[in-house]
């Protein structure tokens, strides 16, 4: 029998030319382009982990050329202040008094490039615009566009000079996303694209019409009118339920498992679900949208136990362990 499928809405066609644009634009990142929309749509951040070259950057830059928006990239540093994100009061002699000089969060599309290479003073002045949308400086309290996203990349290889992300910072990220080396033959792709950019001296084309920001938050809507059934959502709240209660579902997880995940990872569980079954053209969603979606929303947020770290276990063998023994409906 066929999967029933949502008639096709104005802001699903647009989606799906956006997608098609990434898509053509970020090779061999078909699982980064889709977390990128995930995100979008749930109105989330990202935090993306994997080696150098592998177009992070290149994503973000991409999704600012096929909205309509602004784009600002941050390179966060050792010696970065709060007020190179946030801007700071500037004083005027000719006026005779103070003028705010908004910084690079003000834009609707972020990239913080290498994130944990800043100190926590720095990493800690994202909180209140990722979680509020909303930057205070002095007395003052200025709102971000309603149209914010944070994609936040970091090196797995060196951590020389880096600064692990404390858990309230990692809890604020939507989702976390895993990127590894294209195969060969889309390498020879990626070849293949670089030289006719270096051809036409441009790195990224334009879209042929960038998606408006009215039709991303009439996607938001769809997407938040979308049929949960309620086992869906109590197979939610049992899987975030089980990281802080592990021993009742597996003796492995309870040796594994130091600290379970938030009341966000259940919210991220859900919005990203409905996503999902959104860009798959359905009006439901089912338990495999939770089953894809739970490794990006629980990998940084569960704390493992120090001898599992030890023994070399990772937060990824914990969420399989972990939909093998939460039945779902």
């Amino acid at each position: 029998m066929d999967t029933p499928t949502l008639p096709t809405s104005s802001a699903q066609a647009a989606f799906a030319v956006l997608g098609d644009y990434l898509n053509g634009q970020i090779l061999g990142q078909e699982s980064l382009v889709d977390r990128l929309l995930v995100a979008l749509l749930a109105d989330g951040h990202l935090l993306v982990e994997g080696p150098p070259g592998l177009a992070k950057t290149r994503a973000v830059k991409a999704l600012a050329h096929g909205l309509e928006g602004d784009f600002q990239r941050v390179q966060f540093t050792p010696d970065m202040l709060p007020a190179d994100l946030t801007g700071s009061d500037i004083y005027r002699p000719e006026e005779g008094g103070f003028h705010f000089q908004r910084g690079p969060l003000f834009h609707n599309l972020i990239l913080a490039d290498e994130i944990n290479r800043a100190p926590a003073k720095v990493q800690s002045a994202l909180l209140e615009a990722m979680a509020e949308r909303q930057i205070s400086v002095g007395l003052a309290t200025y709102p971000l566009p309603r149209l914010f996203l944070v994609m936040a990349t970091q090196n797995p290889i060196e951590h020389e000079g880096t600064y692990p992300l404390p858990e309230a910072q990692l809890d604020r990220f939507m989702l976390h996303t895993l990127v590894d080396y294209p195969d060969r033959a889309t390498t020879r792709r990626i070849m293949d694209l670089a030289r006719r950019e270096a051809l036409e001296a441009r790195e990224l084309p334009p879209p042929t019409r960038p998606l408006a920001q009215e039709s991303v938050f009439a996607a938001r809507r769809e997407v938040l009118e979308l049929t949960l059934a309620d086992a869906v959502a109590e197979y939610i709240a049992a899987l975030v339920e089980a990281t802080r209660s592990p021993g009742k579902y597996s003796a492995r997880l309870a040796e594994w498992l130091r600290w379970g995940a938030s009341p966000r990872a259940a919210i991220a569980m859900e919005r990203g679900a409905r996503a999902l079954a959104w860009l798959d053209g359905r009006d439901f969603v089912t338990p495999e949208d939770v089953q894809a979606i739970a490794p990006d929303a629980l990998r940084h947020r569960l704390l493992l136990d120090y001898t599992a770290q030890a023994r070399g276990v990772t937060a990824q063998q914990c969420i399989e362990e972990l939909l093998r023994q939460v039945p779902a409906p």
